[in-house]
């Protein structure tokens, strides 16, 4: 990962442009940018809440920012071609999969629709380089496998969300094979992350931001699946890949294009209930109690990645243990100055990458 160290001087004075900079990814994403001193532009819909990392880090402060929804392909062309970004993170989407259920085709509408209005708004800017494509691991056809899913897997979903995002998966690739790589000019992947957690998210039916509501108002954790197995991983592990990966796709753009998987090592693989019990150890009180849901919508129970083409070919590896992850997520939820420690949690990551 000894490539990381470039960052200040790669990133410096360097024109990003970001979708979803009010979520909760994108948030840190910006804020990781500036620390780099990037130019950052970023678009997206307002943040949800007041609490969000967004506002409580006053992100907004510090980047160029313009409202704006993905699906109006017209405002967003406007927005990248008044930026003329050398690089571009796309991280806007709907990313719950109980809404997806509830709502499916504004999920679609946006994983998909606003995945094609990006893409043809990245084709048209003359100044690009380098695009990172962010969809999740939830692309693949879930077989409930106990080994990692590679970047060449079947893609495919059960539920809407996932089925958007391997149909996202879909749309990238013709782009990067229509227009990006017969170019030469641009570097273009897709990346694909586990369940990250870190501070700032209150997202409905995620396990930290419910952890934290249950502990703040009655001292205890409700679980509806207790035994379903994730890759859980701190938000800057998969950013950091992101930013490398970046780096990459700008200086040798046919090498590095395609798709990307981002997860922690094997030992962070836990369930939903060890999660819980390792907050309710940092928040120093509070109990887990299990309340299993009858007749739920279908959530995979075992997804796991394999990331050997990045440990191999970008030379990336996770920084931080489950426990270590899970400490810094509640250090953030229980702090008084939100965008003091936002940074400070960067910096510390970005110590470790340098060491």
């Amino acid at each position: 990962m000894g490539g990381l160290v470039k960052y200040n001087r790669t990133f410096s004075g360097k024109k990003v442009f970001l979708t979803g900079d009010s979520g909760f990814k994108g948030s840190w994403l910006a804020l990781w940018l500036n620390e780099l001193g990037a130019d950052v532009t970023g678009y997206s819909l307002p943040p949800r809440t007041e609490n969000d990392n967004y506002v409580a880090s006053r992100v907004g402060d510090i980047i160029r920012h313009f409202d704006g929804d993905i699906r109006d392909s017209s405002s967003l062309q406007a927005a990248v071609s008044a930026s003329s970004p050398e690089y571009i993170f796309h991280l806007a989407a709907q990313p719950l999969v109980r809404v997806s259920y509830r709502d499916p085709k504004t999920t679609f509408d946006t994983n998909v629709g606003g995945a094609v209005n990006l893409l043809e708004a990245a084709r048209k800017c003359p100044t690009l380089r380098s695009i990172v494509f962010v969809t999740s691991d939830k692309c693949y056809r879930n077989r409930e496998w106990v080994w990692g899913y590679k970047e060449t897997d079947e893609l495919g979903g059960h539920d809407p969300y996932s089925g958007s995002k391997a149909a996202a998966e879909v749309v990238f690739n013709s782009y990067l094979e229509s227009f990006f790589l017969p170019s030469e000019r641009v570097g273009a992947a897709s990346v694909r992350a586990g369940n990250v957690i870190g501070g700032g998210d209150w997202s409905e039916d995620r396990i930290v931001p419910d952890s934290i509501r249950g502990l703040s108002a009655y001292g205890r954790i409700t679980l509806r699946n207790p035994r379903s197995t994730r890759p859980w991983q701190h938000v800057l592990e998969p950013l950091s890949g992101y930013l490398l990966l970046a780096l990459r796709l700008h200086d040798q753009p046919p090498e590095y294009s395609g798709a990307w998987n981002f997860g922690p090592e094997s030992n962070s693989f836990r369930t939903v209930e060890d999660l819980a019990q390792e907050i309710v150890k940092n928040w120093k009180g509070g109990v887990v109690e299990v309340m299993e849901e009858q007749n739920a919508p279908h959530e995979s129970r075992l997804l796991h990645l394999n990331c050997d083409k990045a440990r191999q070919l970008l030379g990336w590896t996770p920084r931080w243990t489950f426990e270590h992850a899970v400490s810094r997520t509640v250090e953030w939820y229980k702090a008084a100055n939100k965008a003091e420690v936002t940074v400070a949690q960067i910096r510390e990551y970005m110590g470790q990458i340098n060491d």
